[in-house]
C-alpha cells in the first residue's frame, strides 16, 4: 500500500450507508447537503459501497464529487455483488428504504470483480478508485456459502485485487466485513493493505478485536478503518444496535453508564466514541455516516474535543472498557 494513502487529514471521513436510504429516505438534495457539509468540514475521504441503497449511494457520492479535483480525495468503495436492472415489482426486499431498481448476486470471481469495478467508475464518474474492499465475504452475509465464496475470492478477489494494485490502477485492497474471521482468513492468504471493520470495534464492545484482530494485523502490518464505530447510531441513542432492531443485553445500560460519566467531564459519549477508536494503533480511520448535515458537524467537533484523562481512568476502573484496550492517555 502506498504509505500516505490515508493521511492525518483523512482520520475522519464520511461513510456512505445512511445517503444510501438505510434508516431514511433521503433524497438526491438532501445527500447534497450531507456531502457539501462534510466537504467544508475538511473532510477528505469518502467511503461508499454499490450495495448501498442498491447502487444510489454510489451514484450520489461520485455526483458531487467528480466536481471536485480528483488529487483532492480519497475515495473507496466495494466489490462483491453485481447488480442488474430489474422492473419495480421485482426488486428484492433489503435494508434499503428506497433503493434503485436492482437486482444483485454475491460474486468474487476476477472477472466479476472486475466488472464490479468499471461499473463503480462508470455511476461514480471518476477517473479512479484510491481503496477497494471486498464486500460482507462474511457468514452474517452469505451464511453457510462463506466457504464456497472465500474459494472464489482466493482465486478471483484477492489475486486480481492485488495485481491491480501492483499495476497503480487502485492504491490498496481489503476486506470490508462486519465479522473478524473474515479478516483473519485474508491475511492468511492474501496480501491486503488496509481492512474496514464494520462492526468489530466501538467503545461498547471491543474485547474480540483487543484479542484477535488488533494483534493480527498490526502482525501483518495492515491498517484498519472503522465503520460503524458509533454501533450505527445506537451509541446517538437509536433503537439500533449494528444494523438491528435487536439490542444486545446490556448495551444500553453501558451506554448509559458512559454518557452519564462523559456528561460529568462536560464531553458526550459520541466524543467518546470517536477518540475511542482513534486511540488505537491499528486505526487510521473512522468513517462514521450521516443522515443529517449537523450530524457532519457533530463528528468533527467530537474529534476535535479534548476529553480530560481522568475520564479515561474512570471508564477502566469501573471495567466498562476492556483493560488491554488502549486509550488516549
Amino acid at each position: 500500500m502506498s504509505k500516505d494513502i490515508l493521511r492525518k487529514e483523512h482520520v475522519l471521513g464520511l461513510g456512505g450507508v445512511a445517503i444510501g436510504t438505510a434508516f431514511e429516505k433521503l433524497t438526491d438534495e438532501q445527500s447534497f447537503e450531507i456531502l457539501n457539509k462534510a466537504w467544508n468540514e475538511g473532510i477528505r475521504y469518502y467511503d461508499t459501497s454499490p450495495w448501498y441503497g442498491l447502487t444510489k449511494s454510489e451514484r450520489r457520492f461520485g455526483e458531487f464529487l467528480k466536481t471536485k479535483k480528483r488529487e483532492d480525495f480519497v475515495f473507496s468503495t466495494k466489490v462483491g455483488r453485481l447488480f442488474t436492472e430489474v422492473s419495480a415489482g421485482e426488486v428484492p426486499k433489503t435494508m434499503w428504504k428506497d433503493p434503485l431498481n436492482f437486482d444483485f448476486e454475491h460474486n468474487y470471481t476476477a472477472d466479476a470483480i472486475k466488472k464490479s469495478i468499471d461499473e463503480s467508475l462508470k455511476r461514480t464518474g471518476l477517473t479512479h478508485i484510491d481503496i477497494v474492499y471486498v464486500h460482507d465475504l462474511s457468514e452474517d452475509q452469505v451464511g453457510d456459502r462463506y466457504d464456497y465464496f472465500l474459494e472464489q475470492a482466493k482465486n478471483g478477489a484477492f489475486k486480481v485485487l492485488s495485481d491491480l494494485r501492483d499495476q497503480g490502477i487502485i492504491k490498496a485492497w481489503g476486506m470490508g466485513v462486519n465479522k473478524i474471521e473474515p479478516i483473519l482468513d485474508c491475511l492468511e492468504f492474501a496480501d491486503p493493505d488496509i481492512c474496514l471493520s464494520a462492526t468489530q470495534y466501538s467503545i461498547l464492545e471491543h474485547e474480540d478485536a483487543v484479542d484477535r484482530l488488533l494483534p493480527a494485523v498490526k502482525k501483518a502490518g495492515v491498517k484498519l478503518v472503522s465503520g460503524a464505530g458509533f454501533n450505527s447510531g445506537f451509541i446517538n441513542g437509536r433503537d439500533r444496535y449494528n444494523y438491528k432492531d435487536v439490542i444486545p443485553k446490556g448495551m444500553t445500560e453501558k451506554r448509559n453508564q458512559i454518557s452519564e460519566i462523559a456528561s460529568k467531564y462536560n464531553i458526550s459519549i459520541v466524543d467518546a466514541a470517536l477518540q475511542f477508536v482513534l486511540s488505537a494503533d491499528e486505526f487510521a480511520s473512522i468513517i462514521p455516516g450521516a443522515s443529517k448535515p449537523e450530524q457532519v458537524k457533530d463528528n468533527m467537533k467530537a474529534w476535535n474535543t479534548e476529553i480530560p484523562k481522568q475520564f479515561w481512568l474512570e471508564l477502566k476502573e469501573k471495567g466498562l472498557v476492556y483493560e488491554k484496550a488502549q486509550l488516549p492517555i
